[in-house]
């Protein structure tokens, strides 16, 4: 003990492994310490039980120059602890504030040592020299009590004016400009609706946990953007509403828990989707607030048939491969007849993701629905609105069952660059003639798309796409009142979404109709629209 302050000397690194028990929880960390830290991949909250022999430290050699030292320190005093993978790193720079650390963990220990009668392994020559020290380093260890006082008065100010122990709140704005760039007449009229628009999406959220692997997620939504009207469901914004109010009311409302390690349920309310059960596999899925502009370039088509309140699970078999499976039903709430969870419109889901590694994963989808749409492609391609606003049929309405089959798939080629796509196939058949009105037949509807994402494009953040498809399509019906669709529209979509700060991201971008409403004898349509994301 009575080289203590040589052996001090001796080594201006001997008390940096102290941090990961004294620092962190005395002093908090430093810019330039976390940045050390982050590069080596040191966890922060995690060290080795105090070392009882130098041979513990992997990476100290009898041959190194502070080998004595640190040997003393560790088998006299037992002040010394390393990394969580048994290393010292004893040639990693260190600041005053780091020995301060250090030499005050050093002090305790022998603060402990003589209050448990060892005091006859500290000379007083020991005892002098660390007073020097505590003289030496007062301004240093005032500082850090300070710091320490300082954190908590912040901890008790956030404890006291939290929302919630148990709730996250949270919210997002999306406001959007929207036009009719190019197009005059689609299906033999006029497309009036030409006029730029401005309207808003807001989302007030409230996620809450009750035993940190639950969750329990409401939102509240109003929103006022409406599609503009071209004469088809081509082309439709992911961010835009059918009402088109400021009415706010509770859009999505589910409770999320686990099953053992591998299994997931999900309990929807109401407003629930496709992509609250199981993963899309598409990286422009942003539910109309990030990513693609379209309803289209969202998702593939099929899974807009599953919506409504009812029940999902997924079951992991390890880290490559889930199981989804899911029932949603759109009326669930209504007791009336033709309605309710099991007798009204429905989806059901069963899904394979298979994801062989991090940047490849492919997705296997069957869907079965009754009374359910697509909300994209051509007109035919939705036939219980399309017969519905027939006016020779007047008005019938005619329910439909339908068998969907989807292949999607994202293969991340680079950091920098994303290809994806997918393949859609729906069989839908009438269920009834209203009378002999309706022949009874079935549709065969199909689409495709793929995908080009540029991931951080310009800037860490940033976010480019490219979606080329073909919207859904009828390409073969046996009901005579709905006509297959004669020629092939593409849906070309290009945006960029901008990342100005954490919180705001603004997104510019074009979808281009080739031939509106699968016909080649409407006119092209292009409409733009430019996305703000304020989010919170």
């Amino acid at each position: 003990m009575a080289k203590l302050w040589k052996l001090l000397l001796a080594s201006s690194a001997v008390f940096s492994p102290i941090l990961g028990m004294s620092a962190t929880a005395i002093a908090g960390e430093t810019p330039a310490n976390l940045e050390i830290k982050e590069a080596e991949n040191i966890p922060q909250d995690k060290t080795i039980a105090q070392v009882t022999s130098v041979s513990q430290l992997s990476d100290v050699q009898p041959t190194d120059w502070a080998f004595q030292a640190l040997q003393s320190l560790v088998e006299r005093y037992g002040c010394i602890a390393g990394y969580p993978n048994e290393t010292y790193r004893g040639n990693r720079a260190m600041t005053r504030y780091e020995f301060a650390a250090g030499l005050n963990a050093c002090l305790d220990r022998v603060n402990e040592l003589i209050a448990t009668a060892t005091a006859d392994l500290v000379s007083q020559q020991d005892i002098a020299t660390i007073q020097r020290l505590q003289e030496e380093f007062t301004t240093e260890l005032a500082t850090l009590r300070g710091r320490v006082d300082t954190l908590e008065a912040k901890a008790a100010e956030l404890e006291a004016n939290q929302f919630s122990t148990t709730t996250k709140l949270q919210g997002e704005v999306v406001a959007a400009l929207t036009d009719v760039l190019q197009g005059d007449r689609v299906n033999d009229e006029d497309i009036d609706e030409k006029n730029t628009a401005f309207g808003a999406r807001a989302r007030v959220e409230f996620v809450t946990s009750f035993t940190g692997e639950d969750e329990l997620f409401t939102r509240i939504e109003a929103n006022n953007i409406v599609n503009p009207e071209i004469g088809t469901p081509e082309g439709s914004f992911s961010f835009a509403d059918e009402d088109g109010t400021t009415d706010a009311f509770i859009d999505t409302l589910y409770y999320r828990f686990p099953i053992g390690e591998q299994t997931e349920v999900i309990a929807l309310a109401n407003a629930g989707a496709a992509d609250d059960l199981t993963d899309t596999v598409n990286i422009f899925d942003g539910d109309g607030s990030f990513g693609a502009l379209s309803n289209f370039g969202t998702r593939n088509p099929i899974y807009y048939q599953v919506e409504g309140a009812g029940l999902g699970i997924t079951h992991e078999f390890g880290d490559a491969l889930a199981l989804t499976l899911g029932y949603l039903g759109t009326s669930a709430n209504d007791p009336s007849s033709d309605n309710g969870l099991f007798n009204g419109p429905y989806g059901a889901l069963a899904q394979l993701t298979i994801k062989p590694s991090e940047r490849f994963t492919v997705g296997l989808t069957y869907i079965n629905a009754y009374n359910q749409e697509l909300a994209t492609g051509s007109n035919a391609a939705n036939p219980i609105s399309f017969l519905g606003t027939r006016d020779d049929l007047s008005g019938v309405d005619v329910p439909f069952s339908s068998n969907s089959f989807g292949v999607q798939a994202s293969l991340g080629l680079s950091e920098k660059f994303v290809l994806g796509g997918w393949i859609g196939y729906t069989n839908a058949r009438n269920l009834s003639t209203e009378g002999g009105i309706v022949d009874r037949g079935k549709l065969d509807i199909w689409n495709w798309a793929v995908t080009l994402g540029f991931p951080d494009l310009g800037k860490k953040g940033n976010l480019g796409g490219i979606i080329v498809g073909m919207e859904p399509k009828v390409t073969d019906s046996s009901i005579n009142e709905i006509s297959s669709d004669r020629d092939t529209s593409y849906h070309i979509e290009a945006f960029y979404q901008y990342k100005v700060t954490d919180n705001i991201t603004i997104t510019p971008g074009v979808i281009w109709l080739t031939a509106p409403d699968h016909n080649s004898d409407n006119d092209d349509v292009v409409t733009g629209a430019i996305r703000t994301t304020l989010s919170f």
